[in-house]
């Protein structure tokens, strides 16, 4: 029994560092916060009707959540247990502590928050190549390497969007000459329709009109006809007539 004690004695570290911390600020993960807050709130809740039960205490619990869902607990009445605490609250002489201390965490927060703003805009200056007097060695060094790995990250989705920008070029340059092709076919096939309707129009034989020649200068007058491709229709011989 005493082994076992012992054992047991020293088994129990191991059982206590078996489950590690967790580190009390913000889960980035979505998933992961909307689960520890279901599991919290849970938690809570039992625990508010816990301390109600066991130790017969007025107990009022709301919670928001990070969508804006209300959740609430209270053994009487959320509503009069807000209203007890606002005439506790009145009646209570130590008001004036109470919004020193309040202003006093307001003052430290806004302090926090005005040196993580001068903190990044130092680091974006720094990005820019500006402001590097008080940076060591070291600094300078993680500097670069954070500047190197977003010049990659810029050159890459660059050359992303350009790779994008020609395939999307070469496929309108295809449809261009493939429309130019068409255009061409059926500009083609227009003017051998119009030639075929004018070659079975009436009336389009082979014969042409010739000049009319002038006179000549002895007064003598040249009729001309038709002439035929076909055929040469020659005029006979006549005496020629003189104008007396």
């Amino acid at each position: 029994m005493e082994f076992q004690s012992d054992q047991s004695r020293e088994m129990s570290p191991q059982r206590k560092n078996g489950r590690g911390k967790i580190a009390i600020k913000r889960i980035e993960n979505t998933t992961n916060r909307q689960v520890t807050f279901c599991k919290r709130r849970n938690g809570l809740l039992k625990k508010a009707y816990e301390l109600s039960v066991l130790c017969d205490a007025e107990v009022a619990l709301i919670v928001f959540s990070s969508r804006g869902r209300l959740y609430e607990y209270s053994n009487n009445s959320v509503k009069a247990t807000i209203e007890r605490y606002k005439k506790a609250s009145s009646d209570s002489p130590n008001n004036g502590s109470i919004s020193e201390a309040n202003t006093q965490f307001y003052q430290q927060e806004a302090s926090k928050l005005r040196a993580q703003i001068n903190n990044l805009q130092n680091q974006n200056r720094n990005m820019l190549g500006e402001s590097l007097g008080g940076l060591n060695l070291r600094d300078l060094k993680n500097l670069e390497s954070k500047v190197e790995r977003g010049i990659s990250r810029i050159r890459s989705k660059k050359n992303e969007l350009l790779f994008a920008e020609i395939e999307y070029m070469q496929k309108r340059e295809i449809e261009l000459h493939h429309n130019n092709q068409y255009l061409r076919a059926k500009i083609a096939e227009t003017e051998r329709a119009h030639q075929q309707n004018m070659n079975l129009m009436p009336g389009s034989s082979n014969f042409n009109l010739v000049q009319p020649q002038p006179f000549d200068a002895r007064n003598y007058l040249q009729i001309n006809g038709l002439q035929s491709n076909d055929h040469d229709y020659t005029v006979q011989d006549h005496p020629p007539l003189q104008l007396v």
